[in-house]
């Protein structure tokens, strides 16, 4: 039987949204991988969807969508992956492959995309099915712990990243210091970029400072020099005009989130005047993720992980909730924590 969670009612954490639930082992159908979970990541995103931010797409799906598995069956027509194989999990699960957006190398706009862990059930169970065509091939030999967070949190930092069109050697501000945050912050400095970090959390300042930020300060504060890019990952749309009134001429702020409080009115003087640009990221593409495992691999990035075991999936999202994780929370879906 198949152990897991799943998103009942949504609710804020305090009304406990996530239900434990005994299942059948799904079976895999052609071209999908059955893996038995080795870590899921927990994400913001997963959190927005216990809480109903973001709106359920079907009843009682499991969450989850930073999962490091063993490949334990395989369906009809699967070629890339074999029993015994480690494979990632990621949030894109699926796109139609043949709209103007997917062929021209946009599948992260597509109308029919579908979510791990929104529009079918992710890695908050000891058991999780894949399409071959979305998972990654991953290495056998670092901590699942370590791989979850890059599958998500990593990818979606990277990809923001590239949206801010940071120039080389460029100035960089990061709003918020969470999981991608963290992540996102190793890639530009190992890019040469000087890398100001600004959010509410002091051990996340800490942290900011350890893995080389040039300063850290509060989230509304201005940064010590102007920036020519930003990314806003917290979900707050308040910071977005102190986000933007911080870019110097022709800078440009990334929202990396997929759910952000409302933003106040804009200035257009103070805070679009002068070439600055304002971008939203949307998903990622399947090269996307190719690039930044690679790139992660490559430079040795490091995931600061807080973890817990699978049967406290819903102390993880508590925690996410009220800003007690550092780094990136991942359940282990074992008794090694």
């Amino acid at each position: 039987m198949l152990s897991g969670w799943v998103v009942d009612r949504p609710g804020r954490m305090v009304t406990e949204p996530l239900v434990k639930v005994r299942r059948p082992v799904p079976v895999p159908g052609p071209g999908e991988l059955l893996l038995r979970v080795e870590a899921c990541g927990v994400c913001r995103t997963d959190l927005h969807l216990a809480e109903g931010d973001l709106p359920p797409r079907r009843p009682e799906t499991v969450p989850g969508h930073e999962v490091v598995g063993r490949v334990i069956g395989t369906g009809p027509g699967v070629t890339r992956f074999r029993e015994g194989d480690r494979a990632g999990v990621a949030w894109l699960r699926g796109t139609c492959g043949i709209c103007r957006y997917c062929t021209a190398g946009h599948e992260n706009l597509c109308p029919e995309s579908v979510y791990t862990g929104w529009d079918a059930d992710g890695g908050f169970a000891d058991y999780t099915l894949a399409p071959e065509e979305y998972a990654y091939e991953l290495p056998d030999g670092p901590d699942p712990a370590q791989l979850a967070p890059l599958l998500c949190a990593g990818i979606i930092g990277y990809r923001a990243l590239r949206r801010s069109d940071l120039p080389p050697g460029g100035r960089l501000g990061i709003y918020g210091f969470g999981a991608s945050a963290h992540l996102a912050a190793q890639v530009a400095i190992a890019e040469g970029a000087t890398v100001h970090v600004l959010t509410r959390s002091e051990p996340a300042r800490v942290l900011a400072l350890s893995l080389g930020a040039a300063s850290a300060r509060d989230a509304r504060d201005a940064p010590p020099e102007p920036l020519d890019s930003a990314i806003l990952f917290a979900p707050v749309g308040d910071l977005v005009p102190v986000a933007l009134e911080a870019l110097d001429r022709g800078g440009t702020l990334a929202v990396a989130g997929i759910h952000l409080t409302d933003i106040p009115v804009l200035n257009y003087q103070r805070h679009l005047f002068q070439e600055r640009q304002l971008r939203s990221v949307t998903s990622n593409t399947r090269q996307d993720g190719r690039e930044f495992l690679a790139l992660a691999a490559r430079i040795g990035i490091r995931a600061v992980v807080t973890p817990y075991s699978l049967n406290r999936a819903d102390q993880a999202l508590t925690d996410l909730a009220e800003g007690r994780v550092n780094g990136a929370a991942v359940l282990i879906a074992d008794s090694r924590v």
